[in-house]
């Protein structure tokens, strides 16, 4: 009799990819798929779509669907203070991003600055004394 080696496939995904159907996101979140049509319908999470049309939602959209349970559930905020929350943290990853690529680019600004100096010696030589009137 031999003995069965079992074999595991690990499997690793973008957070972005849509690979979740309605129920399984729903599961995975802790909530109803009502919940999850009606903060799409809101704006609130956008799933992508597979060509049929069925909704695909990622790993990154589960987070989300968390964080909104936690806002609502945890910190006792409706869903218009929800929306306000997510648009203010969206627009602070915008803003990092920006400041990011700003700092990158000074640095290799700063960097040009600094090679494009000369570095050859120079002479210094005191400054001649102002001929005396006699």
């Amino acid at each position: 009799m031999s003995a069965r080696r079992r074999v595991t496939a690990r499997v690793t995904v973008d957070q972005e990819r849509g690979v979740f159907m309605i129920s399984v996101a729903a599961e995975l979140a802790d909530m109803h798929p009502q919940t999850l049509r009606m903060y799409e319908a809101r704006g609130l999470i956008e799933p992508k779509r597979s060509p049929k049309g069925t909704r695909l939602y990622s790993q990154a959209d589960v987070d989300r669907l968390r964080r909104i349970q936690e806002m609502t559930g945890d910190l006792g905020l409706n869903l218009a203070g929800v929306e306000r929350v997510l648009h203010m943290e969206d627009e602070l990853r915008r803003l990092r991003r920006r400041m990011e690529r700003m700092e990158r680019e000074m640095r290799a600004t700063l960097a040009d600055v600094h090679r494009s100096y000369r570095r050859e010696p120079v002479v210094y030589e005191p400054p001649k004394p102002p001929a005396s009137r006699n």
